[in-house]
């Protein structure tokens, strides 16, 4: 039984989708020539490239059987799907803005009839309308933020990660429609249903996984006198606990202590480790904790 997972062709977040699969030990063979479809090295599952908004409707009609996307998209498709881990990557958030000389600085500022320009004219006029406002939706697919300065529109909800490229556009946050990053989504029958699928969809949702919960992390290896163990154990935060072996040495009282930590921790822990008596040192990069 064989799957397919659709990913962005281009855009912000096709370049990190790819990296994810390759890390989760599923790499492209045709990565380079971006093709419809391209193998990877699992012969059982295959990506297909696609719009980055056709990936949501593509997975909850089963021509794929999962994706990589954004919860914005999905949320603007109002598609069907199993959201099965977020990537912790593409964060951004769907905002009301108006002009920095606009007297709306709020969303109780906004009255019914006001038109707001969009390239999310679902998820706009459903949050509008949860708080009693009946807007006109203009919808737009590029350049919103210059909408309200040729008289498309009074406002504007647009995508921004920092707000940075709205204040250059001389445009303020009035409201929060939606916080988004990118998901890994599945087709809710494969998943729930077909066991054969469901498998495969599970394999390949634990990789990714145990490639975000790698990310950040080191595994510092050393060696230790025994008289220093405890000390060393004490300074280790690692994630169930420092793993002790033997080394098979001249020095009888010598063993080896590895554990996995934060990689924010590493500079002044092997400071301290060293400190302590730890030598022989090694921060190894870790590629997926399962």
């Amino acid at each position: 039984m064989k799957i397919k997972i659709a990913i962005p062709s281009k855009g912000r977040i096709s370049d990190p989708a790819v990296a994810i699969l390759e890390k989760a030990g599923l790499g492209l063979k045709d990565a380079s020539n971006r093709k419809l479809f391209s193998n990877t090295h699992n012969s059982d599952i295959s990506v297909m490239f696609a719009r980055a908004a056709d990936i949501p409707e593509f997975v909850a009609d089963g021509i794929v059987d999962m994706g990589i996307t954004g919860l914005d998209l999905i949320k603007e498709s109002n598609s069907d799907v199993e959201i099965l881990t977020d990537l912790k990557f593409g964060q951004t958030s769907l905002v009301l803005a108006s002009p920095e000389d606009s007297d709306i600085n709020s969303l109780d500022d906004i009255k019914s009839e006001i038109v707001v320009a969009t390239e999310f004219p679902n998820l706009t006029d459903s949050y509008l309308k949860s708080h009693g406002i009946n807007a006109k939706i203009v919808e737009l697919t590029g350049s919103t933020e210059i909408a309200p300065f040729i008289g498309i529109a009074d406002i504007i909800a647009d995508l921004t990660s920092t707000g940075t490229t709205l204040k250059m556009n001389h445009l303020k946050i009035i409201d929060n429609i939606l916080d988004s990053s990118i998901k890994l989504i599945a087709n809710k029958d494969e998943y729930f249903n077909n066991n054969e699928k469901k498998n495969l969809i599970g394999t390949v949702n634990i990789s990714i996984n145990g490639v975000i919960e790698a990310e950040r992390k080191k595994l510092l290896m050393m060696n230790v006198s025994k008289d220093n163990l405890q000390i060393i154990k004490d300074l280790m935060p690692s994630m169930t606990g420092p793993t002790v072996s033997e080394v098979l040495s001249d020095r009888e009282d010598t063993v080896a202590v590895q554990a996995v930590v934060d990689e924010e921790e590493v500079f002044d822990l092997v400071n301290k480790l060293k400190n302590s008596g730890a030598r022989d040192i090694l921060v190894v990069p870790i590629e997926r904790i399962i």
